[in-house]
């Protein structure tokens, strides 16, 4: 890439859909996955339902490796 092409994909786009920018520029970037999990991080049912999940494969895991040790 020229150093032309890199500031046109760096650049923001001047429009006032900041929102579908930030989108457009996560995908250009690849980091789409990134962006899904810290705008579901930022709600904050999503983060007590994804907290209260791992709670609950955290307590099934613990469950089962005690159960191989023979603790119950």
């Amino acid at each position: 890439m020229t150093d032309n092409q890199t500031e046109e994909a760096i650049r923001k786009p001047e429009t006032g859909f900041a929102g579908l920018s930030e989108i457009d520029q996560a995908i250009r970037e690849n980091r789409l996955m990134e962006y899904r999990i810290k705008k579901s991080w930022a709600d904050p049912w999503a983060r007590s339902l994804t907290i209260a999940v791992l709670v609950v494969i955290a307590a099934g895991f613990s469950y089962l490796a005690g159960a191989s040790f023979g603790l119950w």
